[in-house]
């Protein structure tokens, strides 16, 4: 691996890792927070949704902006400004000052979310992008299962604000650095022009979506929440419609138009649906139900995070071996198998392994349809490309924890929100068979709109 290439590999997975460990260890950050401030519950949960909000409607924009001007300037800009702010957000007086700074950090967040990925699409050749995306995966998952421990001991030593603290030298450095490399540039002969009414379309769409679909777990179904499905269905019809009409849409006719995407981007929404509903319904299925303690319950899920560490470098060579479209179907099914399981669980030896099914079938799945999305791209289009696929990450744990709210709320106990999770995850197995299969897969040479059917090295 070239030095440039080792470079782009190492700020992709940290700049990566950087967002996953802030929103673990925030939510543990979270209840000392209130007290230190005096915030009340509402003001609290802004800090997580005005985050949200601004990264998923983002997302796709900035992406195209990092097609535009480059991925390593938007990634080094992002990452500059989530270190700023998250040294604000720790130096901040009151709630307001956090929810504000939150929301202005998740425009940054938004900036290098899809640029991690559009790097890699850049750096590396097309078949060489499996073990780039799985060293990415496994990172994460790493982060998202250290975070809660490392949340829990900052807060409990130095306080919350050594949460946010934590953030700024890493994104200060990554984000210098990455202004030093010298990297591709966007690869287009004509500059990449900027759809902004679609932009504001989509964003409207998303934002409505994610706060809609964040709040229902705490107010139920209101008016409100009808309104804002409403006003979301409304104005993702009218950026639909605009795509169709504008000669240069936001989303780019070789991403929208591939059936492999949209089957990626699918199973992405299913499988982060289901895994993040499950692990809500975990918690009240083991804490309160089963009367165990947050230690207790955190050693039973160390299964699901060692399992996805372990099984994003696995899927690297399941892709080479079965293809995408195999190993995608069968992590599905293992996804839903231990949820399944996980429902049905009695003892310490149940939970276990169905963690363990759950970690092993999200973790495979991650690399695999990340890798296609990426991978079935044209160079000139990555960055939209890395946009769909974070916002699919982002739109995922939410819509599922509403949906397992929503079941919980009915009164069936765990049962049928599990359940319901599991055909979730089956739903996401059947769209894994429009994936390609490994002969043939798009790749762009470096002009642009040019697509190459090629056969994979075996």
């Amino acid at each position: 691996m070239s030095g440039h290439r080792a470079l782009t590999l190492a700020c992709s997975v940290v700049g990566a890792v950087i967002v996953a460990l802030d929103g673990t260890v925030l939510t543990v950050a979270q209840p000392t927070l209130q007290r230190d401030l005096g915030a009340s519950f509402a003001q609290v949960q802004w800090t997580s949704t005005g985050y949200l909000i601004a990264v998923a409607g983002l997302l796709v924009f900035s992406g195209r902006l990092g097609d535009r001007y480059g991925h390593q300037r938007l990634f080094a800009l992002g990452m500059l400004g989530f270190g700023v702010t998250s040294a604000g957000i720790g130096l901040a007086p009151g709630v307001g000052w956090v929810i504000g700074l939150r929301v202005l950090q998740g425009v940054f967040g938004a900036l290098l979310q899809p640029a991690t990925l559009g790097m890699l699409r850049a750096a590396f050749p097309p078949d060489r992008l499996r073990m780039p995306i799985a060293v990415r995966t496994g990172a994460i998952g790493l982060a998202a299962a250290a975070g809660p421990v490392l949340g829990g001991a900052l807060v409990a030593g130095p306080g919350w604000r050594a949460v946010f603290f934590l953030n700024v030298v890493p994104a200060l450095v990554l984000g210098l650095l990455a202004l030093t490399l010298r990297g591709p540039g966007p690869r287009q002969s004509s500059p990449v022009h900027l759809d902004l009414p679609g932009a504001l379309l989509l964003a409207v769409t998303l934002a409505c979506l994610v706060h809609t679909l964040v709040a229902l777990p705490y107010g139920g179904w209101t008016p409100s929440s009808a309104l804002g499905l409403v006003a979301a269905a409304a104005s993702g019809a009218a950026f639909v419609r605009h795509e169709r009409r504008t000669a240069s849409p936001l989303v780019p006719p070789d991403v929208v138009g591939s059936a492999a995407v949209g089957s990626a981007l699918g199973i992405l929404v299913a499988a982060s649906a289901a895994l993040n509903g499950t692990l809500f319904v975990a918690t009240f299925l083991l804490q309160d139900t089963l009367g165990l303690d947050p230690v207790h319950m955190a050693l039973l899920s160390l299964p699901l995070a060692a399992l996805m560490i372990v099984a994003a470098p696995g899927c690297a060579v399941l892709l080479r071996r079965a293809g995408a479209r195999r190993t995608s179907v069968a992590a599905m099914a293992v996804l839903a198998a231990g949820i399944l399981v996980l429902g049905r669980a009695s003892g310490t030896v149940g939970f276990c392994t169905g963690f363990a099914l759950v970690g092993a079938g999200f973790g495979t799945v991650m690399v695999a349809a990340t890798h296609v999305v990426v991978r079935q791209a044209a160079v000139g289009s990555a960055g939209v490309a890395g946009g769909l696929q974070q916002t699919a990450m982002n739109v995922g744990p939410v819509l599922g924890v509403a949906v397992a709210t929503t079941l919980m709320g009915l009164g069936h106990g765990h049962g049928l929100p599990l359940d319901v999770l599991a055909v979730m995850a089956m739903a996401g197995a059947v769209a894994g068979r429009a994936l390609p299969e490994r002969s043939t897969e798009t790749i762009n040479h470096g002009q642009p709109g040019v697509n190459a059917a090629v056969p994979e090295r075996r």
